[in-house]
């Protein structure tokens, strides 16, 4: 892709109105544009992030046997009156009526919706377990919207459901997607904590959030050190990290016996990017979901729930991994994987190098951001350092005439002068 024909409208100055670096540096980047409070047109290069992150969550849902489906971002009130919850929701929820006076909302949730669906679709025990999610925007009007995506009206949510047919079976299917939850935050770079939680309105007696330990995080966690220990590609790591204590500070103070002994209870400040949920027949039973059971008698299926905020998860990704000269994009995430400069484009000599580089870049799979603009060299290198690609490659004139290409990482910053062909080797290797 040539920088001259994308749209990437980057800004030297920090907006007045964004508080947070996640919100300041996704604007500064061309990642998003705000168009009314706390919803947000995704621009090209932050478009390409998000269908990244949901690229590995949907690899780890199917990896964990869930299936993928689609269902629609408006929803009948009849369905929410059915569970009740019509009312009881509050004003978070976007209602309206359509032309023929029915009462309609934009879906902050799916509970209802699926509960319907599989009551209409499965009628057998054989058709069980099942676990089904889609990756579906959703609205909630918040009161106050702020810091960006991390807190916007409208968001791209990941919501898993499961159906099984007894406790055992439900809570096999809510342990299947605790390990897929934290194979898919390792697989985005970041580590995070799993912290028993209230259930809230979504109900039932189970239910963890999943916190990115950040300075700059929304809310305080208290965790037992021992977590820091825990290695995520070990396969009791699951198990481990479900016996370790963890919890937010608000429920941490009801706590009259802590567990941990006061020399390992850790603090830290946290990002919620995930919360799941295991309710029984909260669901099943108020809408008449029933199977077949195999003495032929009618049996009311166990649910669970399981949310991942993927918008919210580029605000947290970026809040984890940037510093003063902009954002740190992870290998799995980052919008293109090399950022090419062409310090001279107008030179015919580094203009055909540059175009043979990216071709040959983009020929083994890598995905180039070529800036061919008739720019300074600075605001090229100002403009890589901010968007965050995990390479930069730069040539020139000079660096041409003695045979050699800058390379650089943009985690550490470290640079090295190389043969175009070592620089294609370390990049691809």
């Amino acid at each position: 892709m040539l920088l001259s024909r994308y749209l990437l409208p980057v800004m030297k100055e920090t907006p007045a109105d964004a508080q947070i670096v996640s919100h300041q540096l996704m604007l500064r980047a061309g990642l998003i544009r705000q168009t009314a409070a706390g919803i947000y047109a995704w621009l090209p290069l932050g478009l390409r992030v998000l269908e990244n992150i949901a690229r590995i969550v949907r690899r780890e849902q199917d990896r964990a046997g869930a299936i993928e489906l689609l269902m629609p971002t408006i929803q009948p009130a009849d369905l929410w009156r059915q569970s009740g919850r019509y009312d009881a929701y509050g004003p978070e929820m976007l209602r309206f009526r359509d032309r023929h006076d029915r009462e309609m909302l934009y879906g902050p949730t799916n509970e209802e919706m699926i509960t319907a669906l599989f009551r209409d679709c499965v009628k057998s025990y054989r058709d069980l377990p099942r676990t089904l999610y889609h990756i579906q925007w959703k609205f909630r009007d918040e009161v106050r919207p702020r810091f960006g995506v991390m807190r916007g009206r409208e968001f791209l949510m990941k919501d898993a459901y499961s159906f099984d047919l007894d406790e055992e079976g439900g809570r096999a299917s809510y342990d299947a997607q605790f390990t897929a939850y934290l194979r898919t935050f390792a697989a985005l770079g970041l580590r995070a904590v799993p912290v028993r939680a209230p259930t809230g309105p979504i109900g039932g007696d189970l239910s963890h959030e999943f916190h990115i330990l950040a300075d700059t995080g929304e809310s305080e966690v208290y965790y037992d050190a021992a977590l820091d220990d825990v290695d995520l590609a070990d396969p009791d790591a699951p198990a481990r990290l479900r016996g370790l204590y963890a919890m937010e500070a608000e429920e941490h103070a009801k706590v009259t016996d802590c567990p941990v002994p006061a020399d390992r209870l850790a603090s830290r400040r946290g990002i919620e990017v995930g919360h799941i949920f295991f309710f029984g027949t909260k669901y099943s039973e108020t809408m008449g979901l029933q199977v077949q059971a195999k003495d032929g008698s009618q049996l009311t299926p166990l649910m669970g729930s399981y949310g991942i905020g993927v918008s919210r998860l580029m605000g947290a990704i970026i809040e984890a991994g940037h510093d003063q000269q902009g954002i740190i994009w992870p290998d799995s995430v980052a919008p293109f994987d090399v950022g090419l400069i062409n310090l001279r484009p107008d030179d015919a000599g580094c203009a055909a190098a540059a175009a043979g580089m990216q071709e040959k870049l983009e020929a083994a799979g890598r995905s180039v951001l070529h800036d061919d603009r008739d720019a300074r060299p600075g605001e090229k290198f100002a403009t890589m350092d901010l968007i965050g690609l995990p390479w930069q490659l730069t040539l020139g004139p000079k660096g041409l005439a003695a045979g050699t290409v800058e390379l650089k990482r943009r985690a550490t910053g470290e640079k090295h002068e190389l043969s175009p062909e070592s620089a294609l080797a370390r990049i691809l290797g």
